[in-house]
């Protein structure tokens, strides 16, 4: 194998010869050698210059708790977004002053008000006034936009370092339309869908494919059960910064000073039984409860991304590469759909097949979306929300995204050399889809490539 490589090494060079060196010059080409096993050397390609990755060195999130019930029903929006700002800073001992930009995924608050308080915890968490920091919205899957836009800015070479976060009080800020509606929508059937309630739109996903309510409720026995499950062995201690606030009692008007370090909405005991008698709530002979929808919540989150170069020069640990990043537009009718468009999309950029992936984290919206995709794509139940989704942990709009690639890339580095690839994706309302492809931090080097060689032996899958 190291003949092989020399040989490849010295062809480069004479394929640049402006390189005054035997090794391929990153700066001046793309080329590069790689030791590749027959038939695989089409499985994984590297579009990229290797040190130029975009990297993940650090993820965390609060945990997420009930909207007006829970454990942040008396935080502030702003004290939400400032510890996971902290934490992926100190827990790296980054100079705060080298970070490009943080971008904040956010969508149920004013835009300008809700961008002056992420300015504000920035300052609660020590950042300095000349870090920049703007919010993006692109419904729920904003906290997987904000991660993205920070992987592309990167990339772009605007900045080396940037944080891409996601926050979400619920509380403070419900689900609601404000202002009049344009009668102008009655002449366009798809605007008209784009305000239909989400869980019409969930209804509409389990009466279009035949989702069943029993299948539904499986679907939500079984987030709950692995969520308790994670968090009885500790999965989520590593991802989960302990936030200190206060819970003020709604009778007395009493503060009391708490540390919130526990999603607050998982039901251990939930069952098909229980589940099954509770009413559903957007059509009379609907199938969608709130037992088998994701919960109202409260959370943030944040991922510290950087160039791979420099956190190799920093001798910080890489928790995971980001590799792509894919929106659709699907029917607003169907919403939930999304993830089934988005996820193939992905994969494919990265130039993978879907059976390359090793873990899913699908936003668990409602459960008739959640089922209709996973089933659409074939995968692997035990491969998808391994420690629960948001019918169980919750689902902070804007948050979500960023708690996604918290727990994604916790789990994959828990599991080694077993889970290389994993995927995120969300449904949008309005209608669309989201999804982004990670790998492993410590799963790659220069050079290498994706697979095993197949038993053909073909130099390329092209060849098939």
């Amino acid at each position: 194998m190291e003949k092989a490589m020399n040989r490849q090494k010295v062809l480069l060079h004479h394929l640049n010869p402006s390189s005054s060196s035997l090794y391929v010059n990153e700066s001046s080409s793309s080329l590069s050698a790689s030791a590749c096993l027959a038939g695989d050397s089409a499985a994984y390609h590297r579009t990229s210059a290797f040190g130029d990755d975009v990297v993940i060195v650090a993820a965390y999130r609060t945990a997420l708790c009930k909207a007006k019930r829970g454990g942040f029903k008396d935080t502030h929006a702003d004290d939400l977004l400032a510890p996971v700002l902290k934490a992926v800073i100190e827990k790296t001992n980054l100079n705060p002053s080298e970070i490009g930009d943080i971008i904040v995924g956010t969508v149920l608050a004013p835009g300008s008000q809700r961008a002056t308080e992420c300015r504000m915890a920035a300052f609660y968490a020590g950042i300095p006034e000349t870090v920049p920091i703007r919010t993006v919205n692109r419904q729920c899957s904003s906290g997987l936009q904000a991660v993205a836009d920070v992987a592309a800015a990167i990339k772009a070479g605007f900045y080396d370092i940037g944080i891409g976060a996601g926050l979400e009080s619920m509380t403070a800020n419900p689900m609601a339309w404000e202002g009049s509606v344009n009668p102008k929508v009655e002449l366009f059937e798809q605007a008209q869908n784009c305000l239909l309630p989400m869980g019409i739109t969930s209804e509409n996903v389990a009466q279009r494919f035949g989702v069943s309510r029993k299948e539904q409720d499986q679907a939500a026995v079984e987030s709950h059960r692995r969520a308790a499950a994670a968090t009885a062995a500790g999965r989520f201690k590593d991802e989960i910064v302990p936030v200190s606030t206060k819970i003020v009692d709604p009778k007395t008007g009493e503060e009391k000073s708490v540390t919130i370090s526990v999603d607050d909405g998982i039901r251990p005991n939930a069952s098909l039984a229980d589940l099954g008698k509770l009413k559903t709530v957007f059509k009379r002979d609907g199938t969608t409860t709130a037992g088998n929808s994701s919960q109202v919540t409260d959370g943030a989150g944040a991922v510290l991304l950087m160039k791979r170069s420099v956190a190799v020069q920093k001798g910080l640990p890489i928790l995971g590469v980001f590799r792509t990043f894919a929106a659709v537009g699907v029917d607003p009718a169907i919403m939930g759909v999304g993830p089934a468009a988005a996820i193939p999309a992905a994969v494919k950029a990265a130039g993978l097949e879907l059976d390359d992936i090793d873990l899913f984290e699908i936003n668990e919206a409602f459960a008739s979306q959640f089922v209709y995709c996973r089933n659409k794509l074939g995968l692997d139940p035990e491969k998808i929300n391994v420690n629960g989704g948001a019918m169980a942990i919750g689902h902070p709009l804007g948050a979500t995204g960023a708690r996604c690639v918290a727990t994604l890339l916790h789990e994959m580095k828990r599991r080694g050399k077993d889970s290389r690839f994993g995927v995120i994706s969300m449904c949008i309302g309005s209608g669309m889809g989201a999804a982004a492809v990670f790998e492993r931090g410590d799963s790659v080097d220069e050079l290498r490539n994706a697979r095993k060689a197949e038993a053909n032996r073909f130099l390329s899958k092209d060849a098939k």
